[in-house]
């Protein structure tokens, strides 16, 4: 599938993945408060809610935010110098898989729904060797909430995303990897819908004409309508977890 229908189409919403500020701000309270000229790095930023939202809550932090699709990072630089945060933010386009920073060099590694890209171990274990000793990894990944789903929600993760697997099996990987679990919290639905799906409505309903004669464009529109039908029907059996870690 062609990506550029995917980045245009998301580059509308305010978040290109189900979260909130509260939720951001509700993980970071559980990491140590972080001294003066903290370094954390944001992967996978999207147009940037969580990392302008990081930098309203930890004003003595430095955050370099990545994504690989420069419109939004451009877009995420906007806000900052809107909000007075553009001091403390930079931009790196790269991808998660390659990243071009030191070993040991953030005090904080921040992923919210972005490391089901890469992988849940090999983003555990990549992303490592970037973090301090001591240092804290908070990322939200999908997860079942039930041990027998519905076959429609079945089928549909299957298709979509076939490593999803329960909070039990992540905390197994989590253990592995090195790294001590500091807490854990389901996001709730409003998490999807308030800056997610109800822009995401809005957004296809505007696009669409656009992309009625192309095939990929066409195909994500209905994917993405069919992913709201799913959790609209289904958000009990399945969700985003916010882990936050600590390297061990």
């Amino acid at each position: 599938m062609d990506e550029s229908a995917i980045f245009e189409i998301f580059e509308g919403l305010p978040r290109q993945g189900p979260g909130s500020n509260e939720c951001t701000e509700k993980a970071f309270g559980l990491i140590a408060p972080q001294p003066s000229g903290s370094k954390i790095l944001d992967i996978g930023c999207g147009v940037g809610m969580q990392t302008l939202h990081l930098a309203s809550i930890c004003n003595n932090c430095h955050i370099t935010a990545i994504d690989i699709y420069q419109p939004y990072l451009d877009k995420l630089m906007e806000h900052a110098v809107e909000k007075g945060f553009a001091d403390r933010i930079s931009t790196v386009c790269a991808s998660m898989e390659e990243l071009p920073f030191e070993e040991d060099e953030f005090d904080v590694i921040w992923a919210e729904g972005s490391i089901f890209i890469i992988g849940f171990e090999k983003g555990l274990s990549y992303w490592k060797r970037f973090l301090k000793k001591g240092g804290f990894l908070a990322l939200t990944e999908a997860a079942w909430f039930t041990g027998t789903p519905s076959e429609e929600v079945f089928k549909f993760w299957q298709e979509c995303y076939p490593a999803i697997t329960s909070i039990l099996e992540y905390e197994k990987m989590i253990e592995v990897a090195g790294y001590s679990i500091v807490g854990r919290f389901k996001l709730p639905a409003s998490a999807w819908w308030d800056d997610y799906y109800v822009p995401m409505e809005k957004r296809l309903k505007d696009i669409e004409g656009k992309y009625r004669g192309n095939a990929d464009g066409k195909s994500v529109i209905e994917f993405s309508r069919k992913e709201m039908e799913i959790f609209r029907k289904h958000s009990d059996e399945y969700g985003y977890v916010f882990f936050v870690l600590q390297k061990r």
